[in-house]
C-alpha cells in the first residue's frame, strides 16, 4: 500500500491524498489551490493520476480548497462515489456551484481582456453545469456510521469539529489479511467553540494524515475573542468608520453569528451603544450556507441545541440583516451610518468582500479585522503583513485603515490542541505525515510532537510518495478488550435473542403443520424464517470477527 500527496503538501490549499492498494485507489479529498497565480495554475495541470482508475472518493468538509476540484475530477473521467456526511452534502450543492459561477465570471472577465489584447480566449476551470453533474455522484453518510466501500475496505466518518460537517476519516484495509488502519484528520476544529462539538478523538491507528496549519502557532487568548471584537466596533462606530470581517461564508460567519447573539443576549449594558449598529451579511452562499446550518441542527453540540429547545434563534439577532442582491451590497458603501459588514471570501481572493475592502482600506475610521487564516499569496495576506499599498480591481489602494487578527474565531486547532488530539492515541501510530501547513508550521510541529509525544512525525513539503510497511500485528488483547465492551456484549445479545425467537417460531409453525399439508403461505413463512435466521446467523458471526478484528478499533 502506499499514499500519494499530491496536494496541501507545499502549501494550505488544495488538499488531495491518494491511497492506493493492491486493489483499489482511494482519494482523501479533491481541493481547489488558492492564493497566487502561480498557486491557481496548479488548477488546471494533471491531477498526477487517472481520474477514472479512482474507485471511491472520501471527503473530509465542503471547504473549497478540499472540495473544489471535484467537478474537474468528474469532468475528467472519475465515474464512482463521492462519500461525505450528510451536512456537507447539503453544503457542497452551493459551494460547487458557487465556485463554478467564480471560474465562469472570472474566464469571462479575462476573455474580454484577452480580445482587446489580441490573446486567445480561455475556457473556465469547470461550469455550473460541471458541478450539477458532480453533484450527482455524492453519497451521503452519517457520523459514525461504518461504510463498507467492499469486502477489504471500511469507512468511518467521524466528527472533526472544523464547520458543519466536518469529519476526522477512518480507513480500515485488508490487504491478504495484512489489517492497516490509515486515520485522515481532514481539519481539526478547537474545543469549546459554538454550534459545533469537539472535535472526535481517535485512539488507534497505523498511518495517520493529518494537517498542520496553526502547527506553530497558539492562539491568543489574553481575553475572549467575542469581548476582542465588541471592542473593536464600538471604537471605529464611534469615530465614524464601519468594521469589515472578510469571513468564510461557512464556519466562520455562522459562528461570528451565534457569538453576538450570544453576547447581545448576555450583556444588556451594552445594549444603548450597540443597538444602533447594524451588522450585514453580505454573501449569497452565507446566507445560504446559515439556513444549511439551521436544517442541519442535529450535529449541534449540547448548549446550542439548549439554545433551540429554549425557543432561541442562535443564528439570528435583532440587528442582523442578510443582504443577497448586488443592489443591497452596493448600498452598503454608499450608506454613511457606521455598520459592521461580514463578507466572503475569507481570504479576500474573490466576492463582495473586494469592493467593501476598497472603499473602507483608505479611511483610517475603519477598521478590517481577520477572523481566519491567510494563505500566501492572498489579498488578506499582503494586508495582514502590513502592506501598504495594494492592488483592488487593478486600482492601487492605499492601507490607512486599522488592521486586526483575531485568531481564536479561526476553525483551526492550533499547536496546543493538535498536540493535545494526538495525545489521545492509545498506542503510538507508526508514523505521522504532516500536511495541510506551511514549511515552518509543518517542519516545527513535527520537531515538537517528536520532542513531547515521541512520534515518528513527518512533514510532507513536497507531491511525494510514501510506501506503507505491511508489520501490524494483530493484537489478541485489544481485540478481546473491544469485544467484551459493554456496547459489543449488547449488540450480541440482540442478536443471539432475534436467533432464538426465530428459531421458536419455526418449531411453533411446524408444530402446527405436522399431520397436515403444508400450505403455500405456510411453505413461503417457513422459508423467509430461515432466510432471517440465516442472515442473522451470519450478522451475529459478522458482529464477531469485526468485533475481534485489529483493525477495527472503534474512536467511539
Amino acid at each position: 500500500m502506499k499514499i500519494n500527496f499530491l496536494g496541501a503538501a507545499t502549501s494550505v490549499t488544495g488538499s488531495c491524498h491518494l491511497i492506493t492498494t493492491e486493489k483499489y485507489k482511494i482519494l482523501l479529498d479533491c481541493g481547489l489551490f488558492q492564493g497566487s497565480k502561480e498557486m491557481d495554475e496548479l488548477n488546471r495541470m494533471d491531477f498526477g493520476f487517472d481520474p477514472s482508475e479512482i474507485d471511491y472518493v472520501l471527503l473530509s468538509h465542503a471547504h473549497i480548497d478540499h472540495s473544489g476540484r471535484l467537478p474537474l475530477l468528474v469532468k475528467r473521467g472519475y465515474r464512482g462515489p463521492i462519500y461525505c456526511t450528510d451536512a456537507t452534502a447539503d453544503l457542497l450543492d452551493i459551494m460547487l456551484r458557487d465556485s463554478a459561477y467564480i471560474h465562469e465570471k472570472e474566464a469571462e472577465w479575462q476573455n474580454r481582456k484577452n480580445q482587446r489584447a489580441g490573446k486567445p480566449l480561455i475556457e473556465p476551470l469547470y461550469t455550473i453545469n460541471d458541478a450539477e453533474i458532480a453533484l450527482n455522484y455524492v453519497k451521503p453518510v452519517l457520523y459514525d456510521q461504518l461504510l463498507e466501500l467492499n469486502d477489504d475496505i471500511q469507512v468511518v466518518f467521524n466528527d472533526a469539529g472544523h464547520i458543519l460537517g466536518s469529519a476526522i476519516i477512518e480507513v480500515f484495509v485488508n490487504e491478504n489479511g495484512d489489517y492497516t488502519k490509515i486515520v485522515f484528520t481532514g481539519d481539526i476544529g478547537m474545543n469549546n467553540k459554538p454550534i459545533l462539538r469537539d472535535p472526535t478523538i481517535i485512539k488507534k491507528a497505523d498511518y495517520v494524515i493529518m494537517e498542520a496549519t496553526y502547527g506553530n502557532r497558539v492562539h491568543n487568548k489574553k481575553y475572549s475573542d467575542i469581548e476582542q471584537l465588541i471592542d473593536i466596533i464600538l471604537k471605529t462606530t464611534k469615530r465614524g468608520g464601519n468594521v469589515i470581517i472578510p469571513s468564510f461564508a461557512v464556519g466562520r460567519t455562522q459562528e461570528l453569528i451565534f457569538e453576538l447573539n450570544r453576547f447581545y443576549e448576555e450583556h444588556s449594558e451594552y445594549k444603548k451603544d450597540l443597538d444602533d449598529i447594524m451588522v450585514y451579511i453580505d454573501s449569497p452562499m452565507a446566507t445560504s450556507a446559515t439556513e444549511v446550518f439551521r436544517r442541519n441542527a442535529q450535529v449541534f453540540d449540547d448548549n446550542t441545541k439548549e439554545y433551540i429547545l429554549n425557543g432561541d434563534n442562535p443564528l439570528d439577532f435583532k440587528n442582523l440583516k442578510f443582504t443577497r442582491t448586488s443592489e443591497d451590497s452596493i448600498q452598503l458603501n454608499f450608506d454613511p451610518k457606521p455598520k459592521v459588514i461580514i463578507s466572503a471570501s475569507g481570504m479576500c481572493e474573490a466576492g463582495r468582500i473586494k469592493h467593501h475592502l476598497k472603499h473602507n482600506l483608505w479611511n483610517p475610521k475603519s477598521s478590517i479585522v481577520f477572523v481566519g487564516y491567510q494563505a500566501e499569496g492572498t489579498l488578506g495576506r499582503s494586508i495582514l503583513e502590513g502592506d501598504k499599498n495594494v492592488s483592488i480591481f487593478g486600482e492601487k489602494i492605499h492601507v490607512e485603515a486599522e488592521i486586526y487578527n483575531i485568531e481564536g474565531f479561526s476553525g483551526h486547532a492550533d499547536r496546543d490542541s493538535l498536540l493535545a488530539w494526538l495525545g489521545g492515541f492509545r498506542k503510538i501510530p507508526k508514523k505521522i505525515f504532516l500536511v495541510h501547513g506551511e514549511t515552518d508550521s509543518k517542519t516545527e510541529f513535527a520537531e515538537y510532537v517528536r520532542n513531547t509525544l515521541g512520534y515518528d512525525c513527518i512533514p510532507v513539503l513536497s507531491v511525494s510518495e510514501y510506501s506503507l510497511s505491511k508489520d501490524v500485528v494483530f493484537d489478541k488483547e485489544d481485540a478481546y478488550e473491544r469485544l467484551l465492551t459493554e456496547k459489543s456484549l449488547l449488540r450480541i445479545k440482540s442478536r443471539i435473542s432475534k436467533v432464538h425467537d426465530d428459531l421458536e417460531t419455526i418449531l411453533y409453525n411446524t408444530h402446527l403443520a405436522v399431520g397436515s399439508e403444508l400450505s403455500a403461505e405456510q411453505i413461503a413463512l417457513i422459508n423467509n424464517i430461515i432466510l432471517e435466521l440465516e442472515k442473522n446467523t451470519i450478522n451475529l458471526g459478522s458482529i464477531v470477527t469485526k468485533e475481534a478484528s485489529p483493525y477495527m478499533e472503534s474512536s467511539s
